[in-house]
């Protein structure tokens, strides 16, 4: 019996699909550590962007308090 073999052609991913695809990532990475973990250390400027974090874990049910 001859031996057959078969080919898998795996997709090219193009630089610009990677790396928009590294952006969204970390993004979405930074955002929920803004909204799960930061606690308002981030947030130096004010207390607008504490509060809306803050309400942010209340929405999730991520414990703050």
């Amino acid at each position: 019996m001859p031996k057959t073999t078969s080919v898998v052609s795996v997709p090219a991913v193009s630089p610009k699909l990677a790396a928009t695809a590294a952006a969204v990532t970390g993004v979405l990475l930074l955002l929920a550590y803004l909204v799960a973990f930061d606690q308002g250390a981030v947030s130096q400027s004010g207390t607008l962007l504490h509060e809306l974090m803050h309400d942010g874990r209340h929405l999730l049910g991520v414990p703050c308090h």
